[in-house]
């Protein structure tokens, strides 16, 4: 029986070495079909991509402080909020600048009775230029005739002396109405109240009031959401101190982290393709490449690395490659400030460059919240200097 087993067993053998050779065969071809697919698939596609998964949404976060110093009495938005630009977000106690505010108004008013009194004044003062040119044409008459008279001894040298002196006096009055004259036309020459120094000075000051109490509600530069409220009620804020920001998420981007060489076919304007973890990657976002970063991250650190020193090792840098959102998906599905991101760049068309050549023209970004704001003043100087030049004209002329 041992006989039997022995003639057996190569057969058996040699089956399993069949099997273990077509397995190593068929392994080996499946290695080599997937190299030639990925081979294939790197010449058509992969060598046209570059990816990173070190990539965030970025965005502007506006930071809401006062321009004046004052007492938080109202605060009318908070955290998660939607506001609108130029919508009030605190209000501040008022009562200090609102009396400056009248003091600012009634000093206006004054000021342009006063210049009104000067435009009245010289006009008093060339009538007694014109009285006092009569009295000297009077005298002058009265000196004429007596020393015409004094050969025939009709008149006394006493009273042609006293005519004399007359004479003189009116002149001497004529010259010294002609200097007030000129006196008081160099306050008023060239202009009228309205447009008189003193007036504008007194406008400026009513406008700087104005504004001091104006400024006591703070408005929202931007529209967007409420973050990061710090104010509270019956804080004393001063000028600058944050109290809360303001992130539009209509104005977002990507800030996409790229290893140094990863950069040598990405060039501006090159298409993007975006997924967020927030909702998965079945949901993707389109955008362009806008810019790269003039510098690595580690270079605008707080702590820049020092690589002189003796146990330096190398670490491949990362550069941020700022990508843009398409609008319509932003508005589709919202993101936030932060989020992660995966995003490849389709590098096919390579003719752009890899940095802006041309300077940038124009304005990025700007706010009107705080355009409007000297109409209303304007409208109130122009109430108080016709309120009260008119007056003063009417009365002048009874």
């Amino acid at each position: 029986m041992s006989d039997n087993t022995n003639q057996t067993s190569p057969p058996a053998a040699k089956n399993g070495n069949g099997r273990r050779k077509r397995l190593l065969l068929q392994l080996g071809a499946a290695f080599i079909v997937a190299g030639v697919a990925y081979s294939i698939y790197w010449w058509l596609v992969g060598q046209y991509h570059e990816s990173t998964d070190d990539a965030y949404v970025a965005g502007n976060v506006v930071s809401v402080s006062p321009q004046v110093t004052g007492t938080v009495t109202s605060i009318d938005a908070d955290e998660t909020d939607l506001v609108q630009q130029g919508q009030p977000l605190i209000r501040l106690d008022d009562t200090d600048t609102a009396i400056a505010l009248d003091s600012a108004k009634a000093n206006l008013a004054d000021t342009v009775r006063q210049v009104r009194q000067m435009f009245e004044r010289l006009k008093e003062l060339r009538a007694s230029v014109t009285l006092r040119e009569a009295d000297v044409a009077r005298a002058k008459e009265d000196l004429t005739r007596r020393e015409a008279l004094i050969a025939e001894h009709a008149v006394s040298n006493e009273e042609l002396q006293h005519a004399r002196t007359a004479y003189d006096t009116a002149q001497a009055a004529l010259n010294a109405a002609q200097h007030q004259v000129a006196a008081a036309a160099s306050l008023v020459s060239g202009t009228d109240v309205e447009h008189h120094p003193l007036v504008l000075a007194a406008e400026a000051k009513l406008r700087e009031a104005y504004l001091e109490w104006q400024r006591h509600v703070v408005l929202s530069p931007v529209s967007g959401y409420v973050a990061q409220r710090s104010v509270q009620l019956g804080s004393r804020v001063t000028p600058g101190m944050p109290l809360m920001t303001v992130v539009p998420l209509n104005q977002l981007w990507v800030e996409a982290n790229f290893k140094e060489d990863q950069f040598s076919d990405i060039r501006l304007g090159q298409p993007v393709t975006m997924t967020a973890d927030l909702y998965g990657g079945s949901v993707e976002f389109h955008g362009k490449v806008l810019g790269v970063g003039a510098g690595t991250g580690a270079a605008f650190a707080l702590l820049p690395p020092q690589n002189a020193s003796g146990n330096w090792i190398k670490i491949v840098q990362r550069v941020p490659v700022r990508i843009s959102l398409d609008p319509p998906e932003l508005a589709e599905k919202p993101l936030r400030v932060g989020l992660s991101m995966q995003v490849a760049i389709d590098t096919h068309d390579r003719a752009g460059n890899i940095l802006a050549r041309t300077p940038v023209s124009g304005t990025r970004y700007q706010t009107t919240a705080y355009a409007d704001r000297t109409a209303a003043v304007d409208q109130l100087i122009a109430a108080i200097v016709r309120a009260n030049d008119v007056a003063l004209g009417a009365s002048a002329a009874r």
